[in-house]
C-alpha cells in the first residue's frame, strides 16, 4: 500500500485491542510505514468480542450500502455517522477483507459473515495484517493514566502510565477501549475536559414469568411486532428516523421464547431504542405484542368468520407463523376448551383470543445481557448466544467525526464503543467500529 506520510514517523498509542483499535492500528501502519504504532490491551486476549460475535461466526457488517439508510440503524449517533459512512461503509469493509483473502457472505436478513462461518477467520486476518504492517502489541498492559506533556517539550504529546508502572510517551493516542466503565483511564479523560454520557445496557433480552410462555423455550415467531406500553417509555435519546415516526416504540421481526422470557431481533432492537428509558424504569415495564406482525383486528375477525363455516376445532393451528404449541397455549389462556369448534365459539372468547394475538400484554421484570445474539438456521431464529452492547460514553459533540479527533485535546482520538454510539443487532455495531477506526487511523497516520 502506498504511503502518503512517509516523511513523518509519529508514535501512535492505541488503547484497546478490540475491533476499532485493530482497524485503526492497521490503517495507520499501512498508510505510514514509518509510524511507530503500538496496541495496548489490558487483558490476555485481543479481539474478544469479535470471537464471540454471531455465535462464534462474527457478524462483520450488514449489506446496507446507503449511508443515509445505514445511519438509521443507530439509536445514538445516527446523525454523526451519516457523514462518516460516506467515507467508509459496508462496501468498503467487504472490499478491505476481500483484498486480504477473506470473503464475506450475506444472509437473507442482510447480516454478513465470513464465508467460513468462523470468527477466527476475522481474528487471524487482523493479526496477520497487523504483523505485516509492523504494529506492535502489548497485552496485559492496562493504561492507568493519560496526561498531556507540557511545553517546552510538547503541547500535543501524551504521557501514558501502564499498570506495571511504566511511563510511555506518544504523539497521538486513540481511545478504543470499548465501554467506558468507571476506571482510572475514564477519570483521566474527564480530567482532560471530556464528558461522558451515562452508560446503559443495550441489546438485551427481557425477563418475564408468564404462563403463556412457560415451558415453551426455543419456540419462535418470525414476524411479530413489539412495543413498550406507557407514554413515558416511548422517548429516545435523540430523534428517530422517519421510518419510525408512525409508532416509534414498535419493532418488528423474529421473537424467541427463552427460559427466562423473550429475546430475538425485535426484542433486542426495542431494548436498543429504549435503552435509557428502560434503565430509568429499573427494567420493570409492560410490552404489547402483535404475534401476527401487522395484521389488524378486522383482518383477524374476517379470518375467524370464514372458519366458523366449518367444523374445525379452535385449537387446530391456523396461522403458519405461530408454532402449534404456542397457539394451543394462547387458546388455553383465554379459556377455550380443547373440543370447542369455531362454529360455536362465543363472541367474548373470540374477542379475547384476538386480543392475545394482536395486542398481548406482558409484564417484564428485568433484563438478561448474556442471551441476546441470535442463532439462525435456514433463515429462521433458533436460539441465542452471548454478546451485548453498552450505550453511553464520550459525548459525540466533543469529537470531530471527519477525523475522530477530540475537539478538546489535539492528537487525541476516539473510535468504537467508548463513544456514545450504538447500533441495533445485525452487524451495525462492528461497522461503526470499522468506520471510526478507519477514519481515525487515516488521520493519525498523517
Amino acid at each position: 500500500m502506498t504511503s502518503h506520510a512517509q516523511n513523518s514517523a509519529p508514535s501512535i498509542a492505541i488503547i484497546g485491542g478490540g475491533a476499532a483499535g485493530y482497524f485503526a492500528a492497521i490503517t495507520a501502519a499501512e498508510l505510514n510505514p514509518s509510524a511507530n504504532v503500538t496496541i495496548y490491551e489490558a487483558s490476555k486476549r485481543t479481539l474478544a468480542k469479535v470471537k464471540i460475535s454471531g455465535g462464534g461466526r462474527c457478524n462483520v457488517t450488514h449489506n446496507c450500502f446507503d449511508p443515509k439508510e445505514l445511519a438509521t440503524r443507530y439509536p445514538r449517533g445516527s446523525r454523526e455517522l451519516r457523514g462518516a459512512f460516506h467515507r467508509w461503509q459496508p462496501q468498503d469493509t467487504i472490499q478491505w477483507f476481500s483484498e486480504r483473502g477473506v470473503q464475506l457472505k450475506a444472509e437473507p436478513d442482510g447480516r454478513m459473515f465470513p464465508s467460513t462461518d468462523d470468527s477466527q477467520t476475522i481474528i487471524d486476518c487482523f493479526h496477520q495484517a497487523a504483523q505485516a504492517a509492523g504494529v506492535k502489541l502489548r497485552k496485559e498492559c492496562a493504561v492507568k493514566s493519560l496526561s498531556t506533556l507540557h511545553a517546552p517539550r510538547s503541547t500535543h504529546s501524551f504521557s501514558l502510565q501502564l499498570n506495571n508502572g511504566e511511563q510511555i510517551e506518544a504523539e497521538r493516542v486513540l481511545i478504543a477501549t470499548g465501554s467506558l466503565k468507571a476506571s482510572p483511564l475514564t477519570r483521566a479523560l474527564e480530567s482532560l475536559g471530556h464528558s461522558i454520557a451515562p452508560l446503559a445496557p443495550s441489546l438485551f433480552a427481557f425477563n418475564l414469568s408468564d404462563k403463556r410462555t412457560h415451558g415453551l423455550a426455543g419456540l419462535s415467531v418470525q414476524n411479530a411486532s413489539v412495543s413498550v406500553v406507557g407514554a413515558s417509555l416511548v422517548k429516545t435519546a435523540e430523534p428517530l428516523p422517519a421510518s419510525h415516526k408512525s409508532k416509534p416504540q414498535a419493532q418488528t421481526g423474529p421473537i424467541l421464547i427463552t427460559h427466562r422470557g423473550l429475546s430475538g431481533p425485535a426484542i433486542l432492537r426495542l431494548s436498543a431504542w429504549q435503552a435509557r428509558a428502560l434503565q430509568e424504569e429499573n427494567y420493570h415495564f409492560e410490552i404489547e405484542i402483535n404475534w401476527l406482525g401487522d395484521m389488524t383486528e378486522n383482518q383477524v375477525r374476517e379470518q375467524f368468520m370464514r372458519l366458523r363455516k366449518g367444523k374445525t376445532q379452535v385449537k387446530t393451528k391456523i396461522f403458519e407463523q405461530i408454532p402449534r404449541r404456542f397457539w394451543e397455549r394462547l387458546v388455553e389462556t383465554v379459556g377455550i376448551a380443547d373440543e370447542q369448534k369455531w362454529a360455536q365459539l362465543p363472541k367474548d372468547k373470540e374477542t379475547a383470543l384476538i386480543q392475545e394475538l394482536i395486542a398481548g400484554r406482558f409484564s417484564v421484570q428485568g433484563k438478561t445481557t448474556n442471551n441476546n445474539d441470535v442463532k439462525y438456521s435456514h433463515g429462521k431464529i433458533i436460539g441465542s448466544t452471548t454478546e451485548f452492547v453498552t450505550a453511553g460514553g464520550i459525548c459525540r459533540k466533543e469529537i470531530d467525526f471527519r477525523t475522530m479527533e477530540s475537539k478538546i485535546i489535539p492528537n487525541l482520538y476516539f473510535a468504537g464503543e467508548c463513544i456514545d454510539i450504538d447500533g441495533i443487532t445485525g452487524g451495525f455495531n462492528f461497522q461503526a467500529c470499522w468506520t471510526g477506526g478507519r477514519i481515525a487511523g487515516l488521520a493519525m497516520a498523517e
